[in-house]
């Protein structure tokens, strides 16, 4: 104990510091002029200094100030759980059953997706224009554009194609126009010029429009199955094939009745089985002609499946006789198909004996 005693916040004689304020606390709000006077009086007093032990002297504890705060919550992370642990917080709190239907529903989409993704093709048509040629025919010129039309099938098989000219383009879209107002007038067409038809940019600038206008075609489902999108496709390939049939070119008229089927294969929803069962009796015909027996078979077996049991179709009896011809030259069973052929005659829905294929196809009006 030094006795000596304290001024201004020290003592005088063994120099022990008066306590401070924490740090970071706030500064207290100041006073009045009377509360500072009788602070300083008060501190002016001398005290004695407290007595001293005698271990080595230390710095009081700061006076903790007790202010107001707001109450903020806090969000904490949840604390990681055992495997344990949640497994018997599952077991003890099972999930609401509208929660676990909806997990099972969406499990079993998922696995259906799974095993369809390979198995599901789309069945949308593409169109590229592959080549545009000036054709000159005096006393007339104009471009003819040869289309690729790809669709579901196997990577490695040969695209469909038609060639097509300005005209034939706008002939279908004015008769789509006038059939349906409302899908075709969202549906762009690229409009008639009268100078520069032939420059390699109009042409380019067309060619890219013609692919959009037939995509966009097949994108809208009552525009797809029209009658007369259906006869932009397939009927001037018939008709170059009847033609080149009759006059006796069958290499020629075989490629252009398979690309004819092709085609029909790849739209769909034909208007009828008429033009489909014309181009099985192109390529039967064709196939026979050209020694191939075996092709020609297989095509008359394709129409008959495709006429099925129902009533008598005019090509029906020829299909038959030649099946009969064909199987017998080939050695194979012919008796179900002589049975229906016997039974037709006998019930005069046919001539006997049948028209063959060949005559019916040259007299076989396409329009």
């Amino acid at each position: 104990m030094c006795g000596v005693p304290w001024l201004r916040g020290s003592c005088t004689g063994c120099a022990t510091p008066w306590p401070v304020r924490a740090p970071g606390r706030r500064r207290p709000a100041p006073r009045s002029s009377s509360s500072r006077r009788a602070r300083s009086w008060r501190t002016t007093t001398p005290r004695a200094c407290p007595p001293v032990s005698a271990a080595p002297l230390a710095s009081p504890a700061p006076r903790m100030r007790t202010t107001k705060t707001t109450r903020t919550t806090r969000r904490t992370a949840p604390t990681r759980c055992p495997l344990g642990t949640r497994r018997r917080e599952k077991t003890q709190n099972p999930q609401p059953d509208g929660q676990r239907g909806s997990q099972l529903l969406a499990r079993q989409l998922q696995d259906f997706w799974k095993k369809s993704r390979n198995t599901l093709v789309p069945q949308r048509l593409l169109f590229e224009v592959t080549s545009a040629n000036v054709v000159k025919d005096p006393p007339s010129k104009y471009v003819l554009y040869t289309l690729a039309v790809m669709g579901p099938g196997p990577p490695d098989r040969q695209p469909a194609q038609i060639s097509r000219r300005y005209s034939d383009f706008e002939r279908l879209h004015r008769n789509l126009q006038r059939q349906f107002r409302g899908p075709m007038a969202a549906i762009s067409f690229p409009r008639k010029r009268l100078r520069r038809n032939f420059t390699a940019e109009t042409i380019a600038r067309r060619s890219r429009a013609f692919e959009q206008f037939l995509s966009h075609l097949q994108a809208v489902p009552e525009l797809r199955h029209a009658p007369d999108l259906q006869d932009f496709f397939v009927l001037p390939e018939l008709r170059r094939a009847q033609s080149l049939t009759c006059t006796g070119l069958y290499r020629e008229a075989l490629a252009l009745w398979a690309n004819a089927w092709q085609l029909q294969a790849q739209l769909g929803t034909p208007s009828g089985p008429d033009r489909p069962l014309l181009t099985l009796a192109g390529l039967a015909v064709c196939h026979q002609e050209l020694e191939d027996p075996g092709e020609a078979r297989a095509c008359c077996e394709r129409a008959l499946q495709l006429m099925g049991d129902k009533s008598p179709h005019p090509l029906l009896a020829p299909f038959l006789d030649a099946h009969v011809r064909l199987s017998w030259r080939l050695g194979l069973d012919k008796r179900q198909s002589e049975a229906r052929l016997q039974a037709l005659q006998e019930a005069g829905l046919t001539p006997t004996p049948p028209p063959s294929l060949k005559e019916l196809l040259i007299k076989e009006v396409l329009d």
